[in-house]
């Protein structure tokens, strides 16, 4: 099993604590400017091959976080989408 089937499966629980307020600020969640342009800076290195030991570690670190935000923010997308098609069937 992947690493990311794991932390799905892990994260789970957080969509049981979802409320669709909630989820639309997880869906909405982005970079700010500031550490954008350092991720930026970060992949380019990465893609020339030119990453000190030090920063290998922190593009290492922002790999594993977007992974862990992505699923989150997947999680939030499958719940919004079934809390409306639930509060369209109430409303029905």
């Amino acid at each position: 099993m992947s690493t990311v089937s794991y932390l799905d499966r892990f994260l789970e629980p957080v969509t049981d604590s979802m409320t669709p307020k909630l989820a639309r600020r997880l869906v909405s969640l982005r970079a700010d400017e500031h550490l954008q342009a350092e991720i930026e800076i970060l992949r380019r290195k990465a893609n020339e091959g030119s990453l000190t030991p030090e920063e290998e570690e922190s593009y290492k670190d922002f790999v594993e976080a977007v992974d862990v935000i992505s699923i989150i923010q997947s999680k939030a997308r499958r719940f919004l989408i079934r809390h409306s098609a639930e509060h369209e069937r109430h409303n029905s």
